[in-house]
């Protein structure tokens, strides 16, 4: 806790101070570039799971906060996202993922993918539902007293994906 020289009797809450700058970075959820809604999945195919970076979806995102002449800075980064892919199946990522290339061909992703084993035809929709939740890193700092911290915050985006079974027929 700090005391301000100004107003000895206000006490000031660096994290509380850093929570408040979090606030105003106006964080959400993965901006996800794939699974496309509009697209069609595979059963046994590699999926590539990828999410499109910017400082309100994935960080780095910085802000301050000030009470009482005391300033605290914290920067926001995401530091894994959690897929869970709606067929009971989770994968941890640890960064933005790979944007797929047509030139991979039936390649495995090499930081973030899924396959699916079973089609989503008998979920309701005919899709699976999932969620990627990314987890904030946020490290904080008084200007000029020193004090320091660090602390998460969670934030979801939803996604569903079709996937289907391909036949070879005689």
């Amino acid at each position: 806790m700090f005391w301000a020289a100004e107003a000895p009797e206000i006490e000031v809450d660096p994290e509380a101070l850093a929570r408040q700058a979090v606030d105003s970075m106006l964080l959400t959820g993965p901006r996800i570039a794939s699974p496309r809604a509009a697209g069609t999945y595979t059963v046994g195919v590699p999926m590539w799971m990828w999410v499109d970076p910017s400082p309100t979806t994935f960080g780095p995102n910085t802000a301050s906060a000030s009470l009482a002449g005391v300033t605290v800075s914290a920067t926001a980064k995401v530091s894994s996202i959690r897929w869970s892919m709606g067929d009971g199946q989770s994968v941890t990522c640890r960064g933005a993922g790979t944007r797929y290339k047509a030139s991979y061909g039936m390649a495995k992703s090499p930081d973030c993918g899924h396959r699916y084993w079973t089609a989503s035809s008998d979920r309701a929709s005919g899709r699976f539902r999932g969620t990627a939740t990314a987890t904030w890193a946020v490290q904080w700092h008084v200007t000029g007293g020193g004090e320091t911290g660090e602390f998460t915050e969670v934030r979801d985006s939803d996604f569903t994906v079709a996937v289907g079974e391909m036949r070879v027929l005689d």
